[in-house]
Formats: structure tokens, sequence, C-alpha cells
């Protein structure tokens, strides 16, 4: 494989060899299901996943968190399985399952030995297609999703996180929290989740990615089979839901500062701007700049912040995108009383970067860094099943790890200070949770000229 290879949605079957001899494959079949499988060579084990492009951030107002809500429900039973057949179906063989809802997708995944792929295949299709969202499941559901919220508004970092991508991302929808909140959760009905079931869970929708030991053409066969003893129509011709739009949207920030007072005996502190979208050129450059700031022990965040201050115990960058924004944030814990400190070392260290620059050693370290990291994951079907999904749903393309590490390695020192540089002349939002006031982060709001 030389450079990444393209998916385009009206080409029916593409295959080839990725790093390290792991053949890749994609069928596109006739009513628009997608099939993509990395067969890797020695595993002896598979993931799978069924997933749609639709997360949180696709709901309507009167059906906020309902994405959530259902990926609970097509658990509790169809119209062949109960909830506990299909818990007895992995738990019997040793496997793993569960779901994943983003604010872009939903995922529903299983991880078993090679010889139990099919099962796998044929219980994801069965919840996928024909749950029955027994009215009172629904009921009991909705009680588990109002105890889901509960402990994570008992969660410092989970409130901070939400505050957070409220006040960066303001009334776009991607700022809105995935899981919806009480409100939303206590006044949706039954009926509007079966709407948005069905209205987005069609075969031109679907996307299913294997990763691990494994046969295509048989995982092909097992799923229109599962899929049309369903009743779903496989024969009407359909193409797949085109990607969301690429690009970066204009980002209004929603609030220079949000602070929610607890009693807690640590702050917690996130300060961070609109970043890049997942297609942005420039994503190995900013994952060297967070790697560089924030991405390990190394990190000058850490160093400053955590080894020679003794500041905080946990300090760190991250940079999530999606398929027309994304985020650059800084997290620091730390006691009430150092709060302004530290808020103003996370800013003038995020800040010194688009100013001066990196030194080699550090770009070194920080390529080096990373290399590894993407290397070790890979040894794990669960992230290549997972890239596969991403690079069909979100990229449209598909790129190995040479392919990764070749754009890592081009990333320059230049090219991070200038982004820096950017991202520093953004709007800044900080989020903080604990004993604290909105007088102790007065001015670290303010843009660059006017600090």
């Amino acid at each position: 494989m030389n450079g990444a290879v393209a998916f385009p949605l009206d080409l029916p079957e593409l295959s080839f060899l990725a790093t390290g001899d792991a053949l890749v494959r994609r069928s596109v079949l006739p009513s628009g299901v997608r099939i993509l499988s990395e067969q890797v060579p020695g595993a002896r084990s598979a993931t799978i996943g069924f997933w749609v492009a639709v997360g949180s951030r696709d709901e309507q107002p009167e059906t906020f968190g309902s994405t959530h809500f259902l990926e609970h429900l097509l658990f509790k039973g169809t119209a062949s399985r109960s909830a506990l057949d299909i818990a007895v179906s992995f738990d019997g063989v040793g496997g793993e399952h569960n779901a994943m809802t983003a604010k872009e997708y939903t995922c529903y995944y299983a991880k078993v030995r090679d010889r139990d792929l099919l099962m796998a295949v044929d219980v994801l299709a069965d919840m996928f297609t024909s749950s029955v969202i027994d009215p009172t499941d629904f009921e009991n559901e909705r009680g588990v999703i109002l105890e889901e919220l509960a402990m994570a508004d008992d969660d410092p970092t989970d409130v901070t996180s939400e505050r957070f991508f409220e006040a960066v991302m303001g009334g776009h929808p991607l700022g809105r929290p995935i899981g919806g909140n009480p409100a939303t959760i206590r006044a949706v009905t039954r009926d509007a989740v079966m709407r948005h079931y069905r209205a987005n869970y069609r075969p031109q929708d679907l996307v299913i990615t294997v990763a691990g030991a494994l046969d295509h053409d048989l995982i092909v066969e097992a799923a229109q089979r599962a899929l049309s003893a369903a009743g779903w129509d496989l024969a009407t011709p359909a193409r797949p839901v085109e990607r969301r739009t690429g690009g970066d949207t204009v980002i209004e920030r929603g609030s220079a500062l949000s602070v929610t007072r607890r009693p807690i005996e640590q702050a917690n502190i996130l300060m961070g701007v609109p970043a890049l979208s997942a297609t942005d050129p420039r994503r190995p450059t900013l994952s060297v700049l967070s790697s560089i700031l924030g991405g390990g022990m190394s990190s000058r965040l850490f160093q400053e912040v955590r080894e020679k201050r003794g500041l905080a115990y946990s300090v760190y960058s991250f940079a999530p995108s999606y398929s027309d924004a994304g985020v650059f944030g800084l997290y620091a814990g730390c006691s009430p009383s150092r709060v302004t400190e530290v808020a103003e070392l996370l800013r003038s260290e995020f800040r010194r970067i688009g100013a001066d620059g990196v030194t080699d050693d550090e770009l070194r370290r920080a390529k080096g860094q990373l290399s590894g990291a993407s290397a070790l994951a890979l040894e794990d079907s669960d992230t290549r099943m997972t890239r596969l999904g991403r690079s069909e749903l979100t990229l449209g393309e598909f790129a190995d790890l040479d392919e990764s590490l070749h754009r890592l390695d081009e990333v320059t020192a230049d090219g991070v200070r200038e982004l820096a540089s950017d991202l520093t002349s953004r709007p800044l939002s900080i989020a903080a949770v604990g004993a604290v006031d909105e007088s102790l982060f007065a001015g670290l709001e303010e843009e660059p000229s006017a600090a």
C-alpha cells in the first residue's frame, strides 16, 4: 500500500494489502450496506462492529438523548431473543459485547474467538434490525439512564467536560451532551425513539467493520442472511448515505468562562479553543503539538505543572475531531487555592509554543511517542475495527500504519509553531468545577492582544 486508499461510495468491491500484510476488503452491497474487513495474519480472535453515522448532534430538540437511549434499548431483546439470550450468546463463549454512542455515530460491537464470529454477526444483526423496544423495558431503561446521568453528574471530571464543550462550541450541536439531560430523558417518548430508530437504521445507513481472524466472504454471506431474515429489503438498490460535509465550520463561542461550584477537594480545569476537523491535513501536526504540550511525562505541561511545581497529579492535552469541527483542550486537576497559578501555566505554555516554537528534540520525541503508540494500538483488533469504521464514516479513506507514520514524519517544527499560533489566536474558553469562583480566572479568557 502506497498512500491512503479512497473509499468511494459507488465502488462495489475493493481490496488491498496494508501494513504487516493485513488484507483489507470492502464490499458495498446493492442495498447500500457496507462491509469492511481487515484480516490480520496470526490473529485468533476478531472484533466486529455495526455502525450508523447518527449521533447526538443529529437529534431534534424533542429527542435530545434519544440516540443514547436507543443504544441501551437494542440490548433489551428482539422477537427471537430476550435480553438474557443476547447476554448469554457472548458470555457463553467468553466474548465481550457492548455499544458506544458518540456525537457523530453509534456502534454496537463484540469481540470473540474466530470460531464464534459468525454467531456474533447473527446476534448483532438481530439486535440492530429487530429490537422490539417493549414499553415496559422502555420505562425500566429510562430509570437506568437517569441513574447513569446521575453518576456522571457526581463525577466532577465529567461535569467539567460537558461545561467545556458547551463553552467552546456554543449553540453548535456538537456542544450538546451525548446522553441528553434528566429533563429530556424524562420527557422523551417511546414513539419518538421508535421514529428515530426507523429513520436511521436502514440498509443504506449500516456499516459493518470486522478486524482480526476472519473470512470476508463468509461475513458478507452471514450478514446478508441475517439481515434478510430480519425482513430487510436487500434487493432494492440504494446508495449509501452521503458522508457529512468536511471542512471546518464556523464555531461561535458559547462562553468565555463557565464555573460550577462544588464542595470537593480538587478543582478541575479545562481550557481550550475550536480546532481542526477530522479531514484537515494539519491533523498530524496537531497530534505532534498535543504530544509536546501535554502528551506524556516528558511534555511541557507535565514538567512545568507537576514535576517542577507539584501543583497537579493529572495534567494533559487532548484534541478530539469531528467531520466539520474539532477542539483542542488542556486539563489539570489541582487544589482550589492553586487554581489561578495552574490556569495561568496552562495558558502560558500553550501560547509559548505559538510564539517561540518547539525544539528539534521535542519534535523528535513527539514523533517517536506517536509512532510507537500507533503501532502498539494496532496490536488490538478493537482499534483496527474502529479505524475501519472511522475511515468509512468520516474520513472517506483508509491510511494504514505506514501511511500514518509517513504523514507524521512530514510534520515540521515550523508547522507546529504556525498551528499553535493559529490556535492561540482563537477565542479561549475555560470551564472549572470545584470550590472556586469566577474571580480566580479574571483576565485569563482574554485574547492574546489584551492579555
